[in-house]
């Protein structure tokens, strides 16, 4: 079992989780988070006054999946969240050890 972990922006959410939907992902959790990458934020201006945007807002969804679907899951989010332009995002995956569902106590493979 892995774990992906991506990280996009936030107006791409709905499209993401459309993608997943149509290959049968049953799951992930989503949070709001900040950050920032190469782009290091931005300037914006506010009632005349100028200041520096250091974290921009990003969703961050980690999704646990059979190994065979990671590629599948990579693919169905770079799909949906590529805009082309700096700061579209990343994705990380990492294995997972043990899956406990706690209503059942089902394990593994059964829980996700």
């Amino acid at each position: 079992m892995k774990k992906v972990e991506a990280i996009i922006k936030p107006f791409k959410l709905d499209e993401v989780r459309e993608a997943l939907s149509e290959i049968s992902v049953s799951g992930l959790t989503v949070t709001e988070v900040k950050g920032f990458g190469r782009q290091k934020g931005h300037t914006e201006l506010y009632r005349g006054a100028e200041y520096v945007v250091d974290f921009l807002p990003k969703i961050k969804l980690e999704i646990v999946v059979a190994d065979d679907s990671v590629d599948a899951v990579i693919e169905a989010i770079i799909k949906a969240a590529r805009t082309g332009k700096i700061g579209d995002g990343k994705i990380f995956v990492s294995p997972v050890e043990q899956i406990v569902r706690i209503r059942t106590g089902e394990t593994d493979e059964a829980a996700i």
